[in-house]
C-alpha cells in the first residue's frame, strides 16, 4: 500500500515525536508513505464566517498539490490539520460558487480544484483499510498491563459531519490500544476541550482544563494518556508545570502520542519515539512495564 502524506507545520518542528513514531509504524506495517511535495500550512483553523473565503485558500491549495501528485487521497496525522482540510473540502464540495471563487484566488498556473480529494486521518487508515486485527498480528511487544486513557479533544470527532467516530463516545483509540495489548481506560473527559489557544495568554484556564482532564483519567486508573493533536499534547503535557502550581495536589502523568505506543508495540527503535520531546518523562512507567 502507498499513501500520500500531509505533515503540516508542527510535525516538522515541536511534534517530531508524533511524525517519526508514525512513519516508523507505517514502515513496520508495510505502508509506503510519500510526503506531499510543496505543501503549505493547512490554515490552522477552519473559518466559520460564510463570507471568509480567503482563509480556505490554504487548505484547498494543499488539495491541489494532492491532485498534482496523481492521487485522489491524502493522509494526515495532526487532528487540527485533518479538521481544517476536511471541513474546507466539504464546504467547496457542497458550494460550487465558493469553489469557483477559491479557484480564481489561486495562481494562474494552478490547476482548478474539483472537490475530488479524500482526506484520511491516520487512525481511519488503520481502522478501515489496514484493520486493527491485522495490526495485532504484527505486534512484537504487547503493551501488557499498561493502563491507557485516550484523549480525543475536539477536532477528531467534531463536527459530526466530518468526525471519524461517534461525537459523544468515540472508541477508535480504545480499539487500537486494545489491539496492541493495552488496558484501555474510559473516562468522561476524553472529548472535553483542552483550552486550545488560551495557552497563549490565559494559562489559568489551561491549568484548570489540564487538571480536570488528567485527574479524571487518573481517577479511573490511567498510567498514560494518549493524544492525537500537537496543541492538546502541549497543553496536557508541558502545561502540567502550571497545573502543579495552581493545584499542588496534582500528580504528573505522561502524555504520549498514540503513535508512540503503536511504534513500541511494533518494535520500532527507541530513537524513533523521540521521548526527548515529551515534557513528562514516560520512560519510568514504560521501563516498569518492560516496554523499553
Amino acid at each position: 500500500m502507498k499513501i500520500c502524506y500531509y505533515p503540516g507545520c508542527t510535525l516538522k518542528n515541536n511534534a517530531k515525536n508524533f511524525e517519526e513514531s508514525a512513519l516508523c509504524s507505517l514502515n513496520s506495517i508495510g505502508v509506503e508513505v510519500e510526503e506531499l511535495p510543496r505543501w503549505n500550512c493547512c490554515g490552522t483553523v477552519f473559518s466559520l464566517a460564510t463570507d471568509d473565503l480567503i482563509h480556505h485558500v490554504a487548505p484547498i491549495r494543499n488539495l491541489i498539490r494532492v491532485k498534482e501528485s496523481n492521487t485522489d487521497r491524502v493522509m494526515t496525522l495532526c487532528a487540527m490539520c485533518y479538521n481544517t482540510l476536511k471541513r474546507a473540502n466539504e464546504r467547496v464540495k457542497a458550494d460550487s460558487e465558493s469553489l469557483d471563487k477559491i479557484n480564481q484566488f489561486m495562481y494562474r498556473e494552478e490547476i482548478d480544484y474539483e472537490g475530488d480529494v479524500k482526506i484520511l486521518h491516520f487512525l481511519e487508515l488503520l481502522r478501515d483499510e489496514i484493520k486493527f486485527e491485522n495490526i495485532s498480528k504484527k505486534v512484537t511487544k504487547l503493551l501488557k498491563n499498561l493502563k491507557v486513557a485516550n484523549y480525543y479533544g475536539c477536532l477528531l470527532v467534531r463536527p459530526k459531519e466530518i468526525g471519524l467516530d461517534d461525537v459523544e463516545n468515540p472508541t477508535i483509540l480504545e480499539n487500537l490500544m486494545t489491539a496492541l495489548g493495552a488496558d484501555s481506560i474510559d473516562f468522561p473527559y476524553k472529548t472535553e476541550c483542552c483550552g486550545a489557544y488560551q495557552t497563549v495568554n490565559n494559562l489559568e484556564i489551561i491549568a484548570e482544563r489540564t487538571y480536570h482532564i488528567l485527574t479524571s483519567a487518573q481517577s479511573q486508573g490511567a498510567e498514560i494518556v494518549t493524544v492525537s493533536c500537537p496543541l492538546c499534547a502541549f497543553n496536557l503535557d508541558h502545561r502540567q508545570k502550571e497545573t502543579v502550581q495552581k493545584y499542588p495536589e496534582f500528580k504528573n502523568i505522561p502524555i504520549l502520542y498514540f503513535t508512540q505506543l503503536l511504534a513500541i508495540a511494533l518494535g520500532c527503535p527507541e530513537e524513533s519515539l523521540r521521548f526527548d520531546l515529551n515534557y513528562i518523562d514516560p520512560k519510568p512507567i514504560l521501563k516498569e512495564k518492560g516496554l523499553i
